[in-house]
């Protein structure tokens, strides 16, 4: 007997009644289901090494089927008990997106211990606040990670066990691979643990990104996560089975549950941009993938080299781009490079609360792109969970009544299955940002925006990056894509600067694309432009930027206002 049936004979021994039940309590569950449905069917193609012939790469995967995901996972969470990681425990984990992470996240979800996830994007103080505010009691991580954590004094005070992915040195601890070791020769001995059975139980603390303030540790149910998976499976049509490359690792752990098999790229998911599209292609093609998940920056970086070289992502029916709004031209360029049948969706939400809505691409390449560019917004589409309207207010707001009509602008409030109730340990934040409500928790996404007469949402910028003049509110996403609309425009920057007589608007403009020799427009053309939009004229401030904009280093599209508006008061003084 091979060791694949020994695996599938073994997955199929777990109780009938867990497969049948038609309530799923979280995401091991959902695995379990999965393995004992398609026990043979992979659950991901893991790079191991990659060989250049020319400028041609091939990759070496190792194949995991559903089965052995789930049998690893099943003996890891064992072992990490007898070892002291018990249901509650927070647990830090920093591990390399490979067959380690999703191995012992899914442990970590079957013991009912809360994984603790940091955008290893952040900088190195913001992220040592997050654990410290975290307080994990356990902490799973590469050397590095250990390294760093012992040297910049993360979560002293609070960890109490410690497990390596890899050489351990001088921290003790124990090895990831010999704690699972250990899980396995319990199981042969007939020892078992059962799968966690709590359903408003905490699951994971996620932080987020930062990108507009200090990052905060999102409480994460798991219910919520059981809604996500509902609500995603049903928004994108995903069937078990589909091929899937998931360029985000937290999101790929949601293609076990939903039954689809992960290609993990080969990439460095803290720069997406600066993901090797030959790379990327490599893995698409050997496996045939129909769907991907990635940021826009990731986007562009594989659309601009198929175009360079000519080139047809043919077995891609489904991209998925989050993490920052899509402009309509790479909606468009996108199309050029994908089989005609492909469609492009863009879901818009938050850590807090996703999926909110859901737009196709080509639903923003008619009228709706000549409103974007007009200075409308950025249309993000029908909403998935329920979406109100509210004035905008710095307040704690404590009732949804005061909502708003059509193409009234407001702060964008949400709430349904998947909406998050708190952040952890963080009771002022969560006062602010959460309403309470006999229907459930609504969230404020710190989003202004507006519906339009057809029931589609339209997003206008962060609340916090407005620029509130006398006369009138400028709000980021209506001004820039305006800006950005002209040829000569590489990209521009809203900002408001403190002035004598009040706030200032000032523009800063980037418009020398990075390779390209596009000419600088002057300040006449610039005013003349400003002329044209309904609330340009109040913008009576342009400067050009040296370079590119600065963005954050995960999504490359957020652009660091905050950083800008600095800039700008000291060119202004």
């Amino acid at each position: 007997m091979s060791t694949l049936d020994i695996i599938t004979a073994q997955s199929a021994a777990i109780e009938p009644e867990t497969f049948q039940s038609t309530l799923i309590e979280h995401i091991a569950e959902a695995l379990l289901q999965r393995a004992s449905e398609s026990p043979h069917r992979i659950a991901m193609h893991v790079p191991l090494r990659v060989q250049f012939h020319g400028d041609t790469p091939s990759i070496a995967y190792r194949d995991i089927s559903f089965a052995e995901l789930e049998l690893r996972s099943r003996d890891l969470a064992l072992g990490l008990n007898v070892f002291g990681i018990k249901a509650g425990m927070r647990t830090a984990v920093m591990l390399k997106p490979n067959a380690d992470f999703f191995i012992a996240m899914f442990a970590l979800f079957r013991i009912g211990a809360v994984p603790v996830l940091i955008d290893p994007g952040i900088n190195k103080a913001a992220l040592k606040a997050c654990l410290q505010r975290a307080a994990p009691d356990a902490f799973i991580g590469v050397p590095l990670a250990h390294a760093a954590r012992l040297v910049l004094g993360w979560a002293r005070a609070s960890i109490q066990h410690v497990v390596t992915a890899g050489a351990r040195w001088f921290w003790g601890g124990e090895r990831l691979d010999v704690i699972e070791a250990e899980g396995a020769r319990r199981r042969s001995l007939g020892e078992a643990i059962e799968c966690f059975q709590d359903r408003d139980a905490l699951a994971a603390i996620l932080f987020t990104s930062g990108s507009t303030g200090v990052p905060k540790g999102v409480e994460y149910r798991h219910r919520h996560f059981i809604a996500q998976i509902a609500l995603l499976r049903d928004a994108f049509a995903i069937k078990p089975g589909t091929i899937n490359m998931p360029t985000f690792p937290p999101f790929a752990l949601f293609d076990p549950a939903l039954g689809c098999t992960s290609v993990l790229p080969v990439m460095d998911p803290r720069k997406p941009a600066k993901a090797d599209p030959r790379l990327l292609l490599s893995g698409i093609k050997q496996f045939h993938v129909q769907s991907l998940f990635g940021s826009p920056a990731l986007l562009r970086t594989l659309v601009t080299f198929c175009e360079t070289k000519k080139l047809t992502i043919e077995s891609l029916h489904t991209v998925m781009s989050a993490g920052a709004p899509v402009p309509p031209e790479l909606f468009a360029r996108s199309y050029q490079v994908l089989s005609e049948h492909a469609k492009i969706y863009a879901p818009y939400g938050a850590t807090e609360a996703l999926p909110v809505a859901l737009v196709e691409g080509r639903e923003l390449l008619g009228e709706r792109r000549i409103q974007s560019e007009a200075g409308g917004g950025i249309c993000v589409g029908k909403p998935l969970q329920t979406v109100r309207i509210l004035p905008i207010s710095e307040q704690r707001i404590l009732d949804l009544a005061s909502e708003l009509p059509p193409l009234q602008i407001g702060e964008i409030v949400v709430q349904g299955p998947s909406v998050t109730d708190a952040y952890y340990q963080h009771p002022e934040k969560t006062e602010l940002a959460k309403i309470p409500d006999d229907a459930g928790t609504a969230h404020r996404m710190g989003d202004v925006g507006y519906f339009a007469n057809d029931g589609m949402l339209w997003y206008c910028g962060r609340m916090s990056q407005r620029v509130v003049l006398e006369h009138g509110t400028l709000y980021t996403e209506q001004i820039e894509n305006y800006f950005n609309a002209h040829s000569a425009i590489a990209r521009c920057a809203l900002v408001g600067v403190p002035h004598v007589q009040g706030m200032r608007a000032v523009l800063v403009v980037q418009t020398l694309t990075p390779g390209t020799q596009t000419r600088d427009l002057s300040l006449i053309e610039l005013r003349a432009l400003a002329e044209l939009h309904p609330s340009g004229r109040h913008i009576h401030t342009f400067l050009p930027y040296p370079g590119e904009l600065p963005t954050d280093t995960r999504h490359n599209a957020k652009i660091q206002r905050e950083y800008l508006a600095d800039w700008a008061a000291q060119r202004l003084k």
